[in-house]
């Protein structure tokens, strides 16, 4: 599912997935590259068949900390929007 991972020596931070109604809404993925961190985000329009998703970004962070308060206010503002958000 990945376009990062299988391609570098990543760690795996976190990932996040929302769902609306028990449909997937995006999936949020953090990876650590040491020097840098990436945040991949997979996004299911609302109507499209399940292999149409949306991949914004990645989105380049200078540290994991600065990656996970990105994430932070994605999930705060899904949440918002009525979205469960779980950890996987």
């Amino acid at each position: 599912m990945s376009a990062v991972a299988p391609q570098t020596d990543a760690t795996l931070l976190f990932v996040r997935h929302a769902k609306k109604d028990g449909r997937s809404v995006t999936i949020l993925r953090a990876f650590d590259f040491g020097s840098h961190c990436i945040v991949e985000a997979e996004v299911f329009p609302l109507g499209a068949r399940s292999a149409d998703t949306v991949r914004p970004g990645p989105y380049k962070f200078a540290t994991a900390a600065q990656a996970t308060a990105f994430v932070t206010e994605a999930v705060e503002s899904l949440m918002y929007l009525g979205c469960d958000v779980y950890a996987e």
